[in-house]
């Protein structure tokens, strides 16, 4: 988290900003506080994409379909205006790490019954996704939040919906595109062939195998990113590490065959852990002591953050005085919309924390 630099505005929409929580390829990430007190982050596409009509036709898909997931287990889209002249999605902001930092800073593999309830929690956000006729394409470690309730699923900015067609006559989710981290991709992705909700359950079983054991189940992209696609579509994952009481499901979720892989009932099923999470909160404490005292400290901060002084702020980012998405078809006002991330986090994972539901 970064203070506010000249040129950042001081509020986009309903939002006053706050800090800076990170940028990437597609814009701006801010904290940011509603008029009625409630914290969100909030994205602001670069200008440059936002004059690409392509670019702009495609965030208002992905928005529109964001606010189509239901659930406890992913981002809330609060508010958003696609039509402005710079493009902007608000989300809940939830006060915690990414799993990426957690496993690979902060404390390292987590125990096998944490990982257990991590895969409860990801497979009911994965249904809620899917359930909206969504295939996520790019769950990774920096890409679920881990709270003390429980993990949180982010950043959907390369979703795609399982739609039959668009204007244009394609589907969103088409062959010959290759979308995803290669550390996480399913074979299907690493052929560029038309993936499946069953894309996903295998980048679950490459990301619990990173949570109990801090390695990715078929290396890294040291030797080159061909040589790792090779490997995730040919050759077995290294579980060594991976738990036994585990192992097997993992294993079933890394199978190279999307028809073999479990559904995401039975994976719940097979957590052991469905009867641990409810309502998007583990029943129990899931985290080692040490990261819920983290978890706590991380929350106190967010409470501390104070609005920014004006000076050499700019009053609000151009076209984003208020909302264009208000009606009905863009979910209500910015205080209560039970829906999720629209590709607006991408931007806050490097540092650690993103967009999600309180």
């Amino acid at each position: 988290m970064e203070e506010l630099g000249p040129g950042d505005p001081q509020r986009i929409g309903g939002y006053r900003l706050l800090a800076r929580l990170g940028a990437g390829g597609m814009g701006r990430v801010y904290l940011a506080r509603s008029d009625r007190g409630r914290t969100a982050a909030v994205k602001l596409v670069r200008e440059e994409l936002a004059a690409r009509e392509e670019f702009r036709a495609r965030f208002r898909r992905e928005v529109g379909a964001a606010r189509r997931v239901g659930g406890y287990w992913t981002a809330p889209v609060l508010d958003a205006d696609t039509e402005a002249a710079v493009p902007w999605v608000a989300t809940g902001y939830v006060a915690g790490p990414s799993l990426e930092q957690v496993v690979g800073h902060d404390h390292g593999a987590l125990p096998e019954r944490s990982v257990r309830i991590l895969a409860a929690g990801l497979a009911h956000a994965l249904k809620d996704i899917h359930a909206a006729g969504i295939v996520h394409r790019d769950l990774k470690p920096s890409n679920v939040l881990v709270t003390i309730d429980g993990p949180r699923v982010i950043d959907f900015g390369i979703a795609r919906a399982l739609e039959t067609g668009t204007a244009g006559g394609e589907g969103l989710t088409q062959t010959g595109s290759l979308v995803g981290s290669p550390g996480f991709m399913a074979p299907e992705q690493v052929r560029g062939d038309k993936v499946t909700p069953a894309c996903d359950v295998f980048s679950l079983g490459s990301v619990l195998t990173y949570a109990a054991t801090g390695r990715m189940p078929f290396g890294n992209a040291g030797g080159g990113v061909h040589a790792l696609m090779f490997r995730i579509a040919q050759e077995e994952p290294d579980l060594v590490g991976v738990p036994e009481g585990i192992a097997d499901l993992v294993r079933q979720c890394l199978r190279k065959d999307p028809a073999a892989r479990p559904s995401l009932d039975a994976l719940l099923e097979r957590t052991g852990a469905e009867d641990t999470v409810s309502d998007g909160r583990s029943r129990d404490p899931w985290l080692p002591g040490a990261l819920v005292a983290q978890l706590g400290r991380h929350a106190v901060g967010l409470l501390e953050v104070e609005e920014p002084a004006a000076e050499g702020l700019a009053p609000a980012a151009p076209g984003a005085g208020a909302s264009g998405d208000a009606g009905p078809e863009g979910g209500g006002s910015p205080e209560h919309s039970a829906v999720s991330d629209g590709g607006g986090t991408a931007a806050a994972q490097g540092s650690g924390s993103g967009a999600e539901r309180p």
